[in-house]
């Protein structure tokens, strides 16, 4: 749905897919959108724009730009139905990969296999329905067996589904999908790109990060994550006498006004809002960190697994998980050994933590050293982006 110039980790990872492959020699089309504001500059007017880079096309179709979540579900049906129409270049055989949500791509699966006979890969990076369900964006009963009778199906045909944990593979074999179909794919990250660097930085200098033990979010502000993020303002105000401390939160998103007005009628002084920073600029920001952020607000603890989290174990810093302690964010923290959770609702939790963490130079020094161990064994690209091809060739 979103890809470069624009930011965030689905744009950064499906190129870096897309250009593994190419270079693999197999030929690779991307059908995506027009980039949203402030990306949108060098497609004004167009409704299509056909691209060639890195030894594959890009084709960009033009959907309606906002952040709303009605909006947001307009605009994924368009882009669905843009993604249909693409399908006239669709040949027997072509493998397609629906990287979801939006959900609606499971109609151009259909369509790509009845009508053009190829072979369908899902991608599932969150779980949906559940998710809007418990967001409370799907709220009326006829609509949620819809949705749910609409994904049941789209798992039905499809040839391979790719999920992120097992967590999510035991979310579908509870649904009845067949467990032969389902294979356990993590995101990846580029650990030549996002690796240790000193919190001492150019980056960290500029924006004052450096002289005071940093508490940071960086990633979007959203539905998924809002009511952690509220908590952790909560703690912010807990330890608003401690003059060493600072709260960071770096990102756009749907809830981020409604974030910052907490934090002015908190009086808070020890939070800072920074916009989204350039990717290459990235490695130096969670380098300014002292403490990462992952947070997943209680209800929807099973059906996520932010991706920010693998690249924050890849920069090599204590995470603090704002989630269930049977969450798959949890396991992986604990697997790795490289931070704490906290209940994403316990705010004493939340500060006695953090607390810890700042007390403890030594175990700080340890988690970080334990996450870059622990993402290059398992979360490296070149790993993981060759599992992906072995899935695409064996279709």
């Amino acid at each position: 749905m979103y890809y470069l110039p624009e930011f965030g980790s689905a744009p950064i990872l499906m190129n870096e897919l897309a250009s593994f492959l190419s270079l693999k020699g197999h030929e690779i089309e991307v059908v995506t959108t027009i980039p949203r504001p402030p990306h949108h500059k060098n497609f004004r007017g167009r409704i299509y724009q056909k691209e060639l880079e890195n030894g594959f096309k890009i084709k960009r179709f033009r959907t309606n730009f906002t952040v709303h979540h009605i909006g947001r579900l307009i605009a994924w049906s368009i882009y669905t139905g843009f993604s249909i129409l693409n399908l006239l270049a669709v040949k027997k055989g072509d493998v397609l990969l629906l990287r979801l949500p939006p959900l609606q791509l499971g109609v151009t699966g259909f369509f790509a296999k009845k009508l053009r006979g190829a072979k369908i890969l899902l991608s599932v990076q969150d779980i949906h329905p559940d998710l809007s369900i418990e967001s409370g964006l799907l709220k009326k009963s006829w609509a949620i067996d819809l949705a749910k009778r609409f994904e049941k199906g789209m798992y039905r045909y499809s040839d391979e589904i790719v999920v992120i944990s097992e967590g999510f593979k035991q979310n579908l074999k509870e649904k009845d999908v067949n467990s032969d179909k389902i294979k356990v794919i993590p995101n990846w990250v580029d650990t030549n790109v996002l690796k240790p660097l000193p919190k001492n930085n150019p980056l960290s200098q500029k924006l004052s990060l450096d002289k005071k033990f940093i508490v940071m979010y960086s990633g979007t502000i959203s539905l998924s994550s809002y009511l952690s993020l509220e908590k952790v303002l909560e703690a912010a105000h807990a330890l608003k006498n401690d003059a060493e401390l600072s709260f960071i939160f770096v990102g756009e998103g749907l809830k981020k006004p409604d974030l910052v007005q907490k934090a002015k009628y908190l009086e808070l002084d020890n939070v800072i809002f920074l916009p989204f920073q350039p990717y290459e600029d990235l490695p130096f920001l969670l380098a300014a960190s002292d403490v990462l952020l992952v947070p997943l607000d209680k209800e929807k603890t099973q059906l996520s697994v932010p991706s920010k989290l693998y690249n924050y174990i890849a920069a090599g810093r204590p995470i603090l998980g704002l989630t269930d302690s049977t969450s798959e964010v949890a396991r992986i923290i604990k697997d790795a050994n490289c931070g704490l959770c906290s209940e994403p609702e316990d705010v004493n939790q939340i500060v006695e933590n953090i607390l810890e963490m700042k007390n403890s130079p030594e175990n700080c020094e340890r988690f970080g050293k334990n996450a870059r161990k622990h993402c290059i064994e398992f979360y490296s690209k070149d790993k993981v982006l060759q599992m992906y091809e072995r899935s695409i060739v064996s279709l």
